[in-house]
């Protein structure tokens, strides 16, 4: 076994600029946060895809623009929160 659980982070701790891998979307019990998590998997973030913070908004980081793909989302520092990421990306760009 490697250490990856070891550098799991939440997407929202994730330093501008540096590309790493999504590895899951965290399930709420709340409804509301249930239909987040639904549409955060449906716009692609799923477990292997690359996932880049391009910037990020002040004061507090907020929001985040995230790139996934070829496409910037922006989303709020709690939406972030719910997507575990490891830093590094192999296929990104």
């Amino acid at each position: 076994m490697t250490g990856v659980a070891s550098a799991t982070i939440s997407l929202d701790q994730l330093p501008n600029r540096q590309w790493a891998t999504v590895l899951d979307v965290m399930r709420p019990r709340e409804p509301d946060e249930q239909e987040l998590v639904l549409r955060l998997t449906e716009i692609g973030f799923v477990p292997g895809e690359a996932v880049c913070i391009v910037a990020s908004g002040v004061p507090g980081r907020e929001p985040l623009a995230v790139r996934l793909g070829h496409t910037t989302f922006a989303l709020r520092r709690h939406e972030a929160a719910l997507i575990r990421v490891t830093p590094g990306a192999v296929n990104h760009g």
